[in-house]
């Protein structure tokens, strides 16, 4: 399988509701590697190293989010796949 890296951009009530757990739990069921943290503008990214069928998997998670977001959007773009985030998922601080 091709290793393959995304940035998503998730949209809504996503701070303050354990967003970045639930994305580093989600992450880890997949074996996915990468980040997560909050964006000054309410945002949530995350940064996701995986396949194409893990990385679809860990979206459509994103999109339902814990039990007290609200997920407005998910953005989603192509990222180069960065080593140093390769071996484990990280909640990073607030960006």
């Amino acid at each position: 399988m091709e290793e393959l890296a995304k940035r998503f951009f998730v949209s809504g009530r996503v701070q303050g509701v354990g967003f970045r757990y639930f994305a580093e739990q989600q992450a880890a069921k997949l074996g996915v590697n990468g980040y997560a943290r909050n964006l000054s503008d309410g945002r949530v990214e995350v940064y996701a190293i995986g396949d194409a069928r893990k990385l679809g998997v860990l979206r459509a998670a994103l999109q339902q989010g814990p039990r007290m977001s609200q997920v407005d959007r998910v953005d989603e773009e192509d990222a180069e796949v960065l080593r140093n985030f390769a071996f484990g998922f990280f909640i990073e601080g607030d960006g």
